[in-house]
């Protein structure tokens, strides 16, 4: 089954047990526009309804990205602009939620979006080429809502995270198969059959034990959450925000004012 084959758009393919989920926009490096992001959320929450489906596998369209991020272009109009890390903040859950064992399949970058993306799912399988992080300080001056920071804190590691946030570094698989973030790294050529293999071994598990055991892990990170809004409101609205995503359309270095 394949839902919408022209990019940017996301595609499913579902082969037995297994459904496969491809962020289908290379042009820009599989950034995510509003609409994917809407067809992201279909597609969990029907993929959540089907018990025929045991696993699903996340991966970007050809080898440059997993997810490069959001597409900067639906910033320039947006009214209301910490509103959009609480809209995010709904669609990631529904991949968070998602009953079954998941899998996101990592070549080349997993930045901002596509970072978050690959933290929520249960296993992460990549090439030792693909690159991690969150470099907003550099690119757009925006922020992340309370809900995603903590589940990337959950997962790795309040350090690793201040890393990706405060320098916007990006952090290469080696590091991150060590701190366990990673599940296996493993070359281009073989990662296909890898995360097919891991799938299979999952498909033949326990389902219920499984979606208990994934879903009361996931409200942990959930549970009292701080509210944030001021933090959101003070960053969306201000000059330097604007001036990143200005200076990112024109392709030049923003020049930050902290206004």
């Amino acid at each position: 089954m394949t839902v919408n084959s022209t990019p940017p758009c996301l595609d499913l393919h579902i082969d037995g047990k297994i459904a496969r989920v491809i962020f289908n926009n290379p042009a820009a490096r599989n950034a995510l526009t509003w609409p994917m992001y809407e067809e992201l959320k279909q597609i969990c929450d029907s993929l959540a309804k089907n018990t025929d489906i045991r696993v699903v596998i996340f991966r970007g369209a050809g080898d440059k990205a997993f997810v490069s991020g959001s597409d900067i272009q639906q910033f320039v109009d947006l009214k209301e602009n910490e509103a959009y890390e609480v809209a995010v903040d709904h669609i990631f859950a529904s991949l968070q939620q998602l009953p079954m064992p998941t899998i996101a399949m990592i070549e080349g970058l997993a930045v901002g979006s596509g970072l978050l993306m690959a933290t929520a799912c249960d296993f992460r399988i990549s090439t030792p080429e693909a690159r991690f992080g969150i470099p907003v300080a550099k690119t757009l001056g925006n922020c992340l809502s309370p809900s995603n920071l903590s589940w990337l804190a959950t997962h790795l590691g309040v350090p690793t995270v201040k890393k990706m946030l405060l320098t916007a570094e990006l952090i290469k698989a080696p590091e991150l198969l060590e701190s366990g973030f990673l599940y296996q790294t493993i070359d281009a050529s073989e990662i296909d059959a890898s995360t097919t293999a891991l799938a299979q071994k999952l498909t033949s598990l326990a389902p219920i034990t499984q979606k208990a055991s994934k879903l009361a892990l996931a409200r942990l990170p959930q549970s009292n959450l701080p509210d944030c809004t001021d933090l959101m409101r003070e960053t969306y609205n201000s000059k330097d925000f604007r001036e990143g995503v200005n200076a990112f359309l024109e392709g030049r270095p923003p020049q930050w004012i902290g206004k």
